[in-house]
């Protein structure tokens, strides 16, 4: 157990957040969570206790933060409008949440004495690459999205001294069950097509992926959490698994699930296509994600079948860009 008491998880009431809070309750930490429960508030009602803090807020008030921050040991950060498509629906929107919040809340952090501060980028920031990407990689943004992560890093580096321990994650594109379950993300979204039509339509399918199964990245957290500060001070990790095409992860969730799913090849545009290396973290910290892709795809399988899965193809609440499309509406009411 670390020397912190209170966390304080920022956007955590999403799909890596509400897989993540139920750890650090089971490992005795106060927590709280500050989020706009745009997808709603009900994936902690297992998990609530004493020891739990659920605040609504927007993370662009800084009068918001300059409330509900002190008195935390360490943050986690996650908020962000999580991927591009969501993103560039409303691009001033997406800057005055992914970045220009950011400015701010982290001089907030370090000003109300919070000690350590584990920052969520993405991988994208290393933008088309045909090497595996290291961490010592010059970086190269395709968009705006992953353009503000990679300066939201640089914000983060900026402010860390011996009392203001700094880490980034630059994790890989994450699969696999959580109360705020996504199915627009690769795994996900393939194996729900596969349970749900016993089809899977794979766009290009050369793209390379690297992966990562959501217990391995809330694991990291957890592990960076107890570190000594000088091993993780300013430190940025890369953290996936297995590196593979579009293609390989469609062909895995068809074996898994049936002889009688068909994959559907069609051409795309998207030529996103990368693959991480995350030899640092497993050398400097001995973190090795280790859960496959096929767990994830049966994980979500178990989930489905236990019916904690429901209306997978039309309910909103599963997919980042449609919920987006509808929180923006009322804003703009």
């Amino acid at each position: 157990m670390s020397k912190f008491d209170k966390i304080l998880v920022i956007g955590g009431a999403g799909y890596v957040g509400s897989a993540l809070v139920p750890k650090l309750l089971a490992y005795g930490y106060g927590v709280k969570v500050l989020d706009l429960f745009i997808y709603g508030r009900e994936v902690f009602a297992p998990f609530r206790c004493p020891r739990l803090s659920e605040v609504a807020g927007d993370i662009r008030d800084e009068k918001f933060l300059r409330k509900e921050i002190p008195g935390s040991d360490a943050i986690i950060h996650l908020a962000c409008i999580s991927n591009d498509p969501s993103y560039e629906l409303d691009s001033v929107f997406g800057k005055s949440v992914n970045y220009d919040s950011f400015i701010p809340l982290v001089g907030i952090a370090k000003k109300s004495g919070v000690s350590r501060f584990i920052y969520a980028s993405s991988s994208s920031v290393y933008g088309i690459k045909e090497m595996s990407t290291t961490e010592d990689m010059p970086l190269d943004p395709l968009t705006d999205y992953s353009k503000y992560k990679a300066m939201c890093e640089e914000v983060l580096l900026s402010e860390a001294n011996d009392d203001f321990i700094v880490t980034v994650v630059r994790p890989a594109t994450v699969s696999g069950y959580s109360p705020r379950l996504r199915l627009d993300l690769t795994v996900n979204l393939l194996t729900n097509h596969a349970i749900s039509s016993r089809s899977i339509t794979v766009f290009g399918g050369d793209q390379k992926r690297g992966n990562l199964h959501i217990e391995d990245m809330t694991d990291l957290y957890l592990l960076l959490l107890e570190q000594p500060g000088h091993k993780i001070h300013k430190k940025i990790y890369n953290v996936g698994n297995e590196n593979l095409s579009v293609r390989e992860i469609a062909e895995i969730i068809a074996k898994l699930l049936g002889d009688d799913i068909s994959i559907v090849t069609t051409p795309t545009n998207d030529t996103r296509s990368y693959h991480i290396c995350s030899e640092r973290i497993k050398r400097d910290l001995g973190f090795e994600a280790n859960r496959t892709i096929g767990k994830a795809v049966l994980d979500l399988k178990e989930a489905f079948e236990a019916g904690r899965v429901t209306d997978s193809m039309n309910d909103i609440k599963y997919y980042n860009i449609k919920t987006m499309k509808r929180f923006l509406q009322k804003e703009k009411i």
